[in-house]
């Protein structure tokens, strides 16, 4: 009987929904699901999540009191939103959710620390183990620093924003739980970059960059995960069918649904354990040369911390009208 490929997939790869839009999440049925500053905003924006935004708010309101001033108000409620968010998805998941680090704290040690420390006391405090929350922080020398900290206090982290294998192999030193290489944003800078208008799935750059990835843990045996993450296309999914873990959108979900046919395994422990990689260190030095040496990293990176930095500066002004018109 014929199969789709979400179905087959699921038997080889954890397969993460890439959303904050809970319906979605609700329909496929993930084990884990992440959120970003950007799907966070969105959803704040949906119709049918109001009521979240308006309970973060008045709650917000109800522990500062009356005489706090509105930017007070809309400033914990901004700390608590993602929370919020994550607390609704863990309600329908048997597994972990992702929440972010502020994108602005992406270069500061300390303060990464103390919010990734901050979001798991809140988690806690509704009652969620930590065990159930991954700490999504920018794969930054300083974000991988600070992740370091926090993996040895039992906080696991996910580092995010990964698009060079300096980042890749400062994380698996450091004992970070699990990475998410941006397989679309790779593909996006080469055809920038190039002028192509189309890469073959198996030539993709970025499914060749996860897979270089992928191999070089499995060969050296690192327990850091590797998912996937910001696919352009299902092509790019299905080459890297056998990854530790893909966390997809839901339109892409839907088209795996959709699709019948045979997925074959593409990424396999046994046969990263017979290739020949040659394996370096990475310190602050190494991952600095690295990173300034690899053009489309550097430009990413920077790119990906500018994009969520904007995404927060909307959700902040979404909440403080929000706010306005609650208590007008």
């Amino acid at each position: 009987m014929a199969r789709n490929l979400l179905e087959q997939l699921r038997e080889m790869t954890v397969v993460v929904a890439d959303t904050g839009d809970i319906q979605a999440i609700e329909t496929f049925k993930p084990r884990d699901a992440t959120t970003n500053p950007s799907l966070i905003t969105a959803a704040a924006q949906m119709p049918q999540y109001q009521g979240i935004v308006d309970d973060t708010l008045k709650g917000a309101r109800a522990t500062l009191g009356a005489d706090a001033s509105a930017a007070e108000v809309v400033s914990l409620a901004f700390d608590r939103l993602a929370v919020s968010f994550g607390l609704k998805i863990l309600e329908i998941i048997e597994g972990r959710v992702s929440t972010e680090v502020d994108a602005r704290l992406s270069f500061d040690v300390e303060g990464s620390i103390a919010k990734g420390r901050d979001l798991i006391a809140q988690y806690e405090a509704a009652g969620i183990s930590k065990d159930r929350v991954l700490i999504k922080i920018a794969a930054t020398w300083e974000g991988i620093q600070a992740a370091a900290v926090l993996e040895k206090e039992g906080i696991h982290c996910n580092l995010t924003l990964l698009f060079g294998m300096h980042q890749a192999i400062a994380c698996a030193e450091n004992g970070i739980t699990l990475i998410s290489p941006f397989v679309g944003r790779i593909l996006d800078w080469y055809k920038k970059d190039t002028g192509r208008d189309s890469y073959a799935p198996a030539e993709d750059p970025g499914v060749l960059s996860v897979t270089d990835v992928y191999n070089y843990y499995k060969k050296f045996g690192y327990k850091t995960e590797v998912m996937g993450a910001s696919f352009r296309n299902i092509g790019e999914i299905t080459e890297l069918a056998g990854c530790d873990l893909l966390t997809i959108a839901p339109s892409l979900l839907a088209e795996l649904q959709s699709v019948e046919g045979d997925l074959p395994r593409k990424l396999d422990p046994a046969k990263a354990a017979t290739s020949s990689i040659e394996k370096i260190s990475v310190d602050k030095a190494t991952f600095e040369r690295m990173h300034e040496e690899n053009r489309m990293a550097k430009d990413k990176l920077a790119e990906g911390i500018d994009g969520f930095a904007k995404a927060l500066e909307t959700l902040e002004k979404l909440l403080s009208d929000r706010l306005a018109s609650l208590e007008a």
